[in-house]
């Protein structure tokens, strides 16, 4: 489809469709629904004026108060502004779920299509999904601001413009005008993995089974050819760091859940098989199974193996085969292949804990249990006490919460895993990992709590993602391959070393460029290193929504990987809004995890660097860094962050359980700060600071030799997503809403050096991509783009009014922080990718 066909088509599907559906939020069940609605154009008018002349929010609302409506009282002034708050949020809601019905209209490439015996690459393709892995790993990282009731709404919602009902879309609107968007009270670890679960249920289970199904009989493949081509992670009930509120009861709970949900949707589906499969000799069967099957979806301790069903299911295959001329054969292969894909587990629950917690650990069991103080010991010491000691340590025995988790932690993984099977539980991340002892500490765990070394099932996993730790990452690795002891672990598990990379803490650390291109190298010098020792390393990506978290464009990403890098797997995380907006339908989940797998394909195929283009990017990569640590370092920046953005508010909004700072009691430290609400907040003033900083300032010290970058960005893959991915973070930027800081005493030149680097930026990747604006060449992302920011362009104005009331500490403070806490909602919501 010509770009201009798919212009036009958005214009009619999407554009039009919101202008009609819009009309019905005036008749919504509220007498000051249709009084609110008239006054939304009109504040959009006035700001979209303002700004143009370089008018403060807080001029344009009081404008817009004192001269447009016939209000005198606060109170009537603050329920106007909180009413037309709630009316915006809920215009998103419904262009969310318009776009979303559209997806399918846009965007059909099926893998099948391109796995045609016919097609040249068909052979090299069916060998790739032959020993290919792609696992997306679900976090309960607080980046969704609808709540689990406002979901389900906007599912119907998607169906029902679909069809096009008016009168079911106009009923739902009704329902969602009666909804509250704000949780009360933060969700529970357990609630936070339960919401996700039901994308699982409802979404995954019956996405992935297509997908895998189609693949297998296009290649004429049995349904077992590739169980780990596609998988699912999961992080909700194990991810400890930072979060006190998970336990070992979270993580049991969760597991549990885990395996009765794949029952259910197991159960389900063998009762729609049965009415396929009437045949005498089957009857049997298939009915014992759907009896184990109906118990297990009660019993929280017994498990029902997935052996034991595919058992049962090759002998019914087996039956149909011989005894009914194969009838229906294809739906039993289906229900095979997702017994497969999906085992005793659904998703793998991983454990995740922060090295520090570890290290805390590890000092008390060596006070109790060695009578010795560990900080006095020498590496040689440690190595010795890490790697050759063993013990079967009681948690009763320890008085801190946090130790006695830890250790019962350690002990009940075992036990997950024997109702789960060893595919449900075999990963124990360890964020901000820089040494060998980082990973060490969770080897002597397994072996302090009775582990003996065959039965440490676990892979260890460095989470390498600061500066420091992607420096140090090669040489902790080349100390762990050099270790006896640990070498021997590896050789248990296949020889294959899991390394996890921070891209969100990474961007926050290092600067946009330098992060994405310093994890390129580290990739590099890793798969390097891993060779070499006869080990195969799985790179599993930390990445957030935003470009500026490692999100964006990730399948271009990872097809522009070369075969220096490691490729037979690909690992990633996808949160918050990334779970819902990008995989949160059967249309775009079917899209995005075939774009997955073909990503694999083109990694392999990616064409070689030209001669000193990684130099030229390291360049590149340390001018921006230098920029970036300028800002950084510079003595009002966590003030501005503070003082100027959304991030102290961050946490009222009861999104999620994680608290947004590691360190709660302390002073906020940039170290402590959550990627999430770093980037969060500068998007939600929209700056989008970490998308772009320090890129325009790199690229300007080729002014002179412009056609050296131009040349770099039409031959690296890998650089050209880079520029796009900051493209899309400036496009969604808009500094004219807060050019009232400029003459803030305080911030005022902070704040024109953040806008002078975009400007910079701005002019000099247009010239790169040869672009007249930014995204030109996208299209339908750019006018997606465009209404979403037209649409809440009066809640912007009333947010930073809000911001700017409280800066000047008004007697209404209160009232005005409430109002930027229910402007975040729909503000991040229609940004998408933001947070």
């Amino acid at each position: 489809m010509k770009n201009n066909e798919r212009a036009e088509k958005f214009r009619q599907i999407v554009s039009n469709k919101y202008l009609i559906y819009n009309s019905l939020f005036l008749n919504l069940p509220n007498e000051n629904t249709t009084y609110t609605g008239v006054f939304i154009p009109l504040l959009h008018k006035l700001s979209n004026e303002g700004y143009k002349k370089d008018a403060e929010p807080k001029a344009v609302i009081e404008d817009f108060l004192s001269n447009h409506t016939e209000l005198t009282s606060d109170k009537e002034k603050f329920d106007l502004l909180f009413r037309m708050i709630k009316y915006i949020e809920r215009q998103v809601v419904l262009f969310d779920s318009i776009e979303d019905a559209a997806f399918s209209s846009f965007k059909k490439q099926k893998i099948e299509n391109v796995l045609q015996p016919g097609n040249a690459n068909y052979q090299d393709l069916v060998e790739h999904l032959k020993n290919f892995s792609s696992r997306v790993v679900f976090t309960a990282h607080p980046t969704q601001f609808y709540p689990n009731n406002v979901q389900g709404i906007m599912h119907e919602l998607r169906n029902a413009v679909q069809i096009d009902s008016i009168t079911k879309i106009d009923n739902i609107l009704q329902q969602l005008a009666y909804t509250p968007f704000i949780n009360r009270e933060k969700p529970t670890p357990f609630e936070e993995a339960q919401s996700i679960i039901f994308y699982l249920r409802y979404v995954y289970y019956e996405t992935l089974g297509k997908i895998y199904h189609q693949i297998g009989k296009a290649a004429n493949l049995p349904p077992d050819f590739n169980p780990n081509l596609l998988e699912m992670g999961f992080w909700p009930g194990g991810d400890r760091d930072g979060n006190p509120f998970v336990t070992k009861e979270t993580t049991y709970e969760v597991a549990t859940q885990l395996r009765i949900t794949i029952m259910k949707c197991y159960y389900n589906h063998l009762k729609v098989l049965m009415r396929k499969l009437t045949f005498r000799e089957v009857n049997e069967p298939l009915n014992k199974l759907k009896r184990k099957l109906y118990k297990q979806i009660f019993k929280k301790k017994t498990s029902l193996k997935s052996e034991e069903i595919l058992k049962i299911m090759y002998r019914v295959r087996k039956l149909v085969g011989d005894k009914y001329q194969s009838l229906n054969i294809d739906l039993i292969d289906d229900f095979i292949g997702r017994v497969h894909l999906f085992g005793n587990h659904f998703a793998t629950l991983d454990i995740r804990q922060d090295s520090s917690i570890h290290n805390q650990v590890i000092a008390e069991i060596f006070k109790k249990e060695f009578n010795v103080d560990y900080s006095d010991l020498s590496s040689e010491e440690k190595l010795k006490y890490l790697t050759q000691e063993s013990l079967e340590i009681n948690p009763a025995d320890y008085s801190d919460d946090l130790v006695v988790d830890t250790i019962e932690n350690v002990y009940q993984i075992r036990d997950i895993q024997k109702l789960n099977g060893r595919r449900g539980l075999h990963r124990y991340i360890i964020s901000n990992s820089e040494s060998i002892f980082d990973v060490l500490h969770v080897y002597a765990l397994f072996k302090y709590c009775g582990y003996k070394e065959e039965d440490i099932q676990i892979d260890i996993v460095p989470l390498f993602e600061t500066m420091d730790g992607m420096d140090n990452s090669e040489s902790v690795m080349r100390a762990l391959y050099d270790n006896e002891i640990y070498k021997t672990h590896l050789h248990k598990r296949n020889k294959e070393q899991h390394i996890m990379l921070g891209f969100s803490d990474g961007t926050k650390d290092g600067g946009y460029l330098k992060a994405n291109w310093e994890i390129y190298r580290t990739k590099e010098r890793l798969t390097t290193l891993s060779r070499k020792e006869g080990y195969q390393v799985v790179f599993f990506d930390g990445r957030g929504g935003p470009p500026a978290r490692g999100g964006g464009k990730t399948h271009q990403f990872y097809a522009a990987q070369g075969n220096e890098i490691a490729n037979e797997k690909i690992q990633l995380t996808i949160q918050g809004q990334t779970i819902t907006s990008v995989f949160g339908t059967h249309e775009q989940a079917t899209y995005n995890f075939e774009q997955l797998l073909l990503a694999g394909v083109k990694s392999k195929q990616s064409k070689s660097w030209k001669p000193n283009h990684k130099e030229l990017l390291t360049e590149l990569a340390d001018k921006s860094y230098e920029k970036y640590i300028s800002l950084k370092e510079h003595e009002l920046f966590i003030p501005y962050l503070e003082e100027m953005t959304t991030l102290r508010y961050y946490g009222a909004t009861n999104i999620g359980s994680r608290p947004t700072k590691r360190n709660q009691n302390a002073k906020l430290q940039l170290k402590d700060l959550r990627a999430i609400p770093f980037v969060g907040s500068w998007g939600l003033i929209r700056q989008n600071v970490p998308g772009y900083y320090g890129l325009g300032t790199a690229l300007n010290t080729y002014a002179d030799q412009f056609h050296v970058v131009e040349d770099l960005y039409k031959h690296s893959a890998f650089f050209r997503s880079l520029i796009l991915n900051s493209i899309m973070s400036m496009k969604k930027s808009y500094f004219p809403l807060t050019s009232y800081m400029k003459n803030d005493k305080k911030y005022g030149k902070f704040w024109m050096n953040l806008r002078e680097e975009y400007e910079l930026t701005k002019k000099l990747v247009l010239k790169l991509t040869k672009q007249n604006e930014l995204m030109e060449n996208e299209e339908l992302a750019r006018k997606s783009i465009n209404m979403r920011e037209d649409i809440i362009l009066p809640l912007l104005s009333i947010q930073q009014y809000a911001l700017q009331k409280i800066q000047e500490d008004d007697a209404n403070k209160e009232i005005y922080e409430k109002m930027v806490i229910r402007a975040l909602f729909g503000n991040i919501n229609a940004s998408r990718n933001s947070a």
